[in-house]
């Protein structure tokens, strides 16, 4: 076996002995903190006695739901441990001092204002842990006349302008079709945190904003405006930076085409036998294009329509001239190149085996994945408290009185 491939093998996971207590709701920050368990922290989740997050009941399934497993909640906390707290109750505030005590990060998508009104906010932390790494996740930031605004997916994607710029002419604004500004956020603040961790000396308090992660993702538009004075607008399927490059009919379903450079262009139109078309004065150079993209694509289709989108993009592919199919999530999901990258993993619980989605990183050829299943509300409180140093009947009692 090679050296290297040894060291690979040996190696702990990249945040291994990393402990993030997880006190986020729905999506953004348990996104954020199950990418942090799929590259190998301790996440333990501190919930709220009795209903815990609120995607244990969100999800297409109603019995899930009224059991606290909603599918939503299925979908990002496999590999996390699970404690309650009533974070409202003095035992509930001595209680989590002492956890984060034993933490490196916490992670909270409250309001802005409502850690410091319960006296668990970052300068009330830190005394416990110094090290503490604080992510506070908010739809606007800290700071700001938006601040306490309540903040859903759909509102940042409104207010972000993502909504202004997606669909078609006709159809905008249009919502993305999945929680992009709370994806977009969960992401932004684990790679904060993952950088925060390698700070020395350690210690941080970090604001998400997804409205600031959604932004900064859209670099080229904002920057089409900022520095070319491009009013942002709606394309559709269509890339506009190029021409022709976006989505065609073909006999049977639509295909994706980038024929962003010059030789990719003449090799499709000579392909799809429309030679013609290199020397139309509509056509002949880059802008030319960008401005008659419409025309060209119906003039494109007319040869693109009489065979499947799989013969194209293996034909088109093999020239070197960029296509793919425009799947459906199903399709996407059992493509070849995703099963045989090993991306849906399997978790086990005392009563099925349950598929999600392992990490979106390949570290050393591996793609890490829970091993744990998404924790049953509460699972993990004997254990944790008793770490902390609660005997039996210390334990009872916070349970009987609603504090855990």
């Amino acid at each position: 076996m090679a050296t290297d491939q040894r060291a690979a093998q040996s190696r702990s996971a990249p945040l291994s002995g990393i402990r993030v207590l997880d006190l986020t709701n729905v999506l953004a920050g348990p996104y954020c903190c199950y990418q942090l368990a799929l590259l190998g922290a301790e996440v333990i989740k501190v919930e709220r006695p009795g209903s815990g997050d609120l995607a244990r009941e969100l999800g297409a399934d109603p019995a899930r739901n009224a059991a606290g497993m909603g599918i939503s909640f299925l979908a990002q906390n496999a590999g996390k441990k699970s404690v309650t707290l009533d974070l409202k109750s003095a035992h509930g505030k001595t209680l989590l001092k002492k956890l984060v005590a034993t933490a490196d990060v916490l992670v909270e998508n409250f309001r802005p204002g409502v850690m410091k009104r319960l006296e668990l906010d970052y300068d009330t932390l830190k005394r416990s842990q110094p090290e503490l790494i604080y992510c506070a996740i908010s739809g606007f930031g800290q700071e700001g006349p938006r601040a306490n605004d309540p903040a859903y997916d759909q509102i940042v994607q409104g207010v972000s302008g993502v909504m202004s710029i997606t669909g078609a002419s006709d159809t905008a604004p249009y919502r993305v079709g999945y929680p992009l500004a709370d994806t977009t956020g969960g992401m932004t603040a684990a790679f904060a945190i993952s950088a925060a961790l390698n700070a020395k000396p350690r210690g941080a308090f970090l604001d998400i904003s997804m409205t600031d992660a959604v932004l900064s993702s859209m670099g080229w538009v904002v920057s089409n405006h900022l520095i070319g004075g491009v009013p942002p607008a709606p394309h559709g399927n269509e890339n506009t930076t190029s021409a022709p490059s976006g989505t065609f009919m073909a006999a049977d379903r639509p295909l994706n085409i980038a024929a962003n450079r010059e030789a990719q262009w003449q090799s499709l139109a000579r392909h799809l036998g429309r030679e013609e078309l290199l020397d139309h004065p509509d056509y002949r150079t880059r802008e030319d294009r960008k401005r008659n993209r419409d025309a060209l694509r119906c003039a494109l289709e007319q040869s693109l329509r009489t065979k499947p989108a799989e013969h194209w993009v293996s034909e088109l592919n093999a020239l070197g001239v960029p296509a793919g199919p425009v799947l459906t999530v199903p399709d996407a999901l059992t493509d070849r190149q995703m099963v045989e990258r090993g991306f849906i993993a399997t978790v086990t619980t005392s009563d099925e085996t349950l598929p999600i989605t392992a990490s979106p990183i390949v570290v050393d050829g591996e793609r890490p994945a829970p091993d744990t299943p998404p924790p049953d509300l509460g699972k993990d409180n004997d254990h944790i408290w008793a770490e902390l140093g609660l005997s039996d009947d210390e334990i009872a009692a916070l349970k009987s009185s609603g504090v855990i």
